[in-house]
């Protein structure tokens, strides 16, 4: 049994644990369906040209956890941002941690999908903002609606800011011998409110992981959303990541994407801005070395006149890794007077690595500046001799023009301890001690 006959047929066991008469059961079979008659995209579709899911696909991956699992603090806390203070909401195996996770009720509500898609009290949010955005046209994004259980649950009521960031973490154990999850994310953040969320998938085995992961936010007018992902897994760790984002007037949000480890990662990050004065960021870096692969795929759809975008994305590859930066910008007949910016640079370090870049530009209103780049290179040998001059060794001097390279991505980044974190990420990916305490 392939790997879609084994979801399809696991999805009538699926049912069984789950109210068949709730309203998101016809969303679920709905579903399903679409993702029986799509299946898993291949390289046939322009969209996947260059990342194949043929491999995944010959596993045998567990779809469910055949038991819950523990972990103690002291074995993960290094994967926490333990220099501050936060919201945690945790996942071991796909199963949520009480021991591990500190949410809140305090004005806001951080909790569980599980929760919200079963209990009266949060039906208002769900039948207005749950799978509404997310595209139905992805067959794995339809897939992860149609096993859309657990996950997290974010509510913040207008003018209400939670008082610290809130972290949403996934821990797979290993205890099965290969396993695919599919978290569901639920940010609804009304006007005038504001949140930061760090999110990361984290494996600690060297077992196969498949996360198909899918995230809807909502920013209604003057909200303001910092999302934050870390994505520095296992090696034999792979992820999906469907973001879908929808803004109201004057909103601003920023996806800032740190992509450093995992097998394979897909990146489908999209943004839909719906009203006037609106500000969209995303930014990413992205470091690989042996055979790893990451794909980003962005959009930003300009509907309305009078707002802005912004793209900048960074990469350095080495040994034999590939990457993909395919970002589309969309601008409608009546977005007159928008300003969207996007670019991506790449090094690439190994004569055996490689990247596939495409920007696209589709704009149909004339009072628009729009602007679009990207180059692909290596490291510039003048400032090499210049700083190996001063006497910095070679393998010191590579690493700072790296860092230099990447680092202007980490101004936007609000969270200070955070961004102390990435840089030490980027320290030890480079491979030397860039003064920071490893």
């Amino acid at each position: 049994m392939d790997l879609k006959d084994k979801l399809i047929s696991s999805f009538m066991a699926f049912e069984n644990n789950v109210d068949v008469e709730h309203p998101v059961h016809e969303v679920r079979m709905a579903a399903i369906k679409n993702f029986e008659e799509k299946g898993f995209p291949t390289k046939k579709q322009e969209a996947w040209k260059y990342t194949s899911l043929n491999s995944l696909q010959k596993i045998d991956f567990s779809i469910f956890p055949k038991q819950e699992n523990t972990l103690e603090y002291k074995d993960v806390k290094r994967y926490f941002l333990h220099e501050i203070d936060s919201y945690k909401i945790v996942f071991v195996d796909g199963i949520y941690s009480s021991y591990l996770s500190e949410t809140t009720h305090d004005g806001v509500d951080i909790c569980l999908m599980s929760s919200a898609l079963t209990k009266p009290m949060y039906k208002p949010v769900i039948d207005v903002y749950f799978n509404k955005i997310a595209s139905k046209d992805e067959s794995l994004t339809s897939l992860n609606t149609a096993f859309s259980r657990e996950g997290a649950y974010i509510y913040i009521p207008k003018n209400k800011m939670p008082k610290k960031p809130i972290e949403i973490l996934h821990f797979s154990t290993g205890n099965e011998a290969s396993l695919m999850l599919q978290p569901r994310n639920l940010v609804v953040v009304e006007e005038n409110a504001e949140v930061q969320i760090i999110e990361r998938h984290q494996s600690l085995t060297s077992n196969d992981i498949l996360t198909n992961a899918v995230t809807e936010i909502y920013a209604d007018k003057n909200a303001i959303i910092d999302f934050y992902k870390i994505q520095n897994d296992a090696a034999n760790a792979s992820l999906i990541d469907n973001t879908y984002i929808d803004q109201k007037d004057k909103s601003v949000v920023k996806v800032h994407t740190f992509s450093f480890g995992g097998k394979m990662t897909r990146n489908n990050l999209n943004f839909y801005q719906n009203g006037e004065y609106i500000d969209s960021t995303m930014k990413g870096i992205t470091i690989l070395g042996e055979k790893q692969h990451v794909d980003h795929h962005t959009l930003v759809h300009h509907i309305e006149p009078n707002c802005e975008s912004h793209q900048d994305y960074k990469g350095i590859y080495g040994d034999s890794s590939t990457g993909v930066f395919n970002g589309k910008i969309v601008v409608d007949k009546i977005a007159q007077k928008t300003n969207a910016f996007q670019q991506n640079n790449n090094i690439l370090i190994s004569d055996k690595a490689s990247i596939n870049t495409k920007p696209q530009l589709e704009i149909f209103a004339d009072d628009v500046k729009c602007s679009h780049g990207c180059t692909i290179g290596q490291l510039d040998e003048d400032a090499m001799f210049y700083l190996q001059s001063r006497g910095i060794p070679e393998k010191e001097a590579r690493a700072l023009l790296m860092y230099a390279f990447a680092n202007n991505v980490l101004s936007s980044v609000r969270i200070p301890e955070l961004k102390t974190r990435i840089n030490k990420l980027i320290a030890k990916k480079l491979g030397v001690n860039l003064g920071f305490d490893l």
